[in-house]
């Protein structure tokens, strides 16, 4: 087994994004399933591109698909908790991008889960790698 990383603070993440749990969030041990932190790492990031102007599900040619997820747990949430996803860029490649993605309680200081979450651009018709949209890239920059 790989060695823990060492959880992070709010000081790594460069955004912040609200993230609301839900009743069946919860599992049967009273506390947010393992599964349902991957969807927060993915509604963080994507919701940051659409508001950003960077991704429009419908029509863009260009989109990034996710080829790699991973998390660390630290402390258990549960519904009707307010949690925060913090984003940042651990890597940008010529057609990916590797995000930081922290999971924190409402205004804690440290996340109770953190991980990583990968996208690599493709065109949308042909499912073909390329690379970052230079706007995109810009904002990605910004978050490294």
């Amino acid at each position: 087994m790989s060695e823990r990383p060492a959880r992070l603070s709010r000081s790594a993440f460069k955004v912040f994004r609200p993230i609301a749990t839900r009743w069946m969030d919860n599992d049967v041990y009273g506390h947010v399933n393992n599964v349902h932190y991957y969807s927060y790492f993915d509604s963080a990031v994507n919701a940051w591109l659409i508001d950003e102007g960077l991704l429009d599900i419908a029509h863009s040619p260009v989109i990034g698909l996710v080829v790699e997820t991973g998390c660390t747990y630290f402390e258990s949430v549960a519904f009707p908790e307010r949690l925060e996803a913090g984003i940042a860029v651990a890597h940008l490649g010529r057609s990916s991008v590797r995000y930081a993605v922290g999971v924190f309680k409402e205004g804690a200081e440290f996340t109770a889960a953190q991980g990583h979450f990968v996208h690599v651009y493709v065109e949308r018709a042909t499912q073909r790698p390329v690379d970052i949209p230079s706007r995109t890239r810009e904002a990605l920059r910004a978050l490294a």
